[in-house]
Formats: C-alpha cells, structure tokens, sequence
C-alpha cells in the first residue's frame, strides 16, 4: 500500500514537472501580462469567458492597457453533410470561426489571424427537442475550445515580439504618411491653369 501511494505521488510529481495540467484545471502561464480585451458584442459569452479565463491565468485586463486584443468577428455556421429520410438521423457539420487582431498603440494592427473550431454531431429526426439541446451543448463546448485556442495563441507571444511588431507598425505608419504628405506637397505645387476667358464678341 505504501510503494502504491508513492507510485502515484512520484508520477504526480513527474508530470507537474513537466508542465501536465488536466485540460480545465489550474492556470496557464502566460509572458504577456496585461491586455485590454474587446468584442463588437462587448457582453458576449466568448469575450466574457476570454476575459475571466485570462484572469485567472494572471493577466489584468482592463482598458488602457498597452496592447488590445480585439475579437473583431465570430461566425457560427452549420450544414448538412449526410442526408436520411423522415423521422432519421443525420449528420450535421458545426463550425464556429473566431477573427482577431492584436493591437498596439494608436491601434495600430500588430497581429491579424483567426481560429476555426468543427465538430459533427448526429441530429435525430425523432427526437429534435433532445437534438436541438445537443446543438446547444455542442456550441458550448465549441465556445470554450476558441477561448482555450486563444489563450494558447498568446501563449506562443511574449512582450518583446510585440514590442517588435509595434517599431515595424510605427515605422510603416510613418512612411506611409510620408508617402501621402509627399503627394499631397507635389499636387499643391503644380501650378493651377486659369480658366479660358472667351473674348466678348
């Protein structure tokens, strides 16, 4: 009984050493530690999760914060990819696509990319209350796997990146409105041709 008990906590011990954590559980350590968060539906259920699971892997998040993550779409599709008669099951196709840009100062666009989530579940003719509720319980878990695809995405970022991303920004920002001043400057330079008077008869 005791070499068991050491077993497990020697295995224990060996896989928190290596970084294991049960998918749900404890925190993930992220480099960047402060984001500021926004949706175009800034009470939705995806940001709100997003926000409240940041937190909790140590990241503040609040308004004014020096880089902003912006989850600037999220398309829920669903199709039929098998067809059964009346009163059958078929298969049905979700889809859930996450679109977000990373912001720096001036808003700036650092980052721009987008995450997919699918999954098919099998949607019985006979039972559509029972279905339509598997539906709605398949969502979910889909919601939280583009939250836990998120922070694994900014896992993968750290300040100094960003802090790269923002100088190219910067001076891309600036040489374009070089570019515009230039124009602007020539145009006003070239003389303006007077109108042809018509001599009065």
């Amino acid at each position: 009984m005791i070499k068991r008990n050491l077993l497990v906590m020697g295995l224990a011990v060996l896989l928190s050493a290596c970084g294991f954590q049960l998918r749900g559980t404890g925190t993930t350590e992220l480099a960047i530690k402060e984001l500021d968060v926004s949706a175009r539906n800034a009470y939705g259920e995806t940001v709100t999760q997003l926000r409240q699971t940041l937190e909790n892997s140590g990241v503040k998040v609040y308004p004014g914060a020096a880089y902003k993550l912006v989850l600037v779409d999220e398309k829920e599709t669903q199709r039929n990819i098998s067809y059964a008669s009346a009163g059958r099951s078929s298969d049905l196709e979700m889809s859930s696509v996450l679109v977000f840009q990373i912001q720096g100062h001036d808003q700036l666009p650092l980052i721009n990319d987008k995450l997919q989530v699918q999954k098919v579940v099998s949607y019985d003719g006979n039972n559509m209350v029972g279905s339509d509720t598997e539906v709605s319980q398949v969502r979910n878990e889909m919601r939280r796997d583009l939250v836990q695809r998120m922070v694994m995405r900014l896992q993968m970022i750290s300040p100094a990146q960003l802090d790269a991303l923002q100088q190219t920004a910067d001076a891309k920002a600036k040489a374009d409105a070089e570019a515009l001043k230039a124009a602007q400057d020539y145009e006003n330079s070239i003389p303006k041709q007077s109108p042809v008077e018509v001599p009065a008869e």
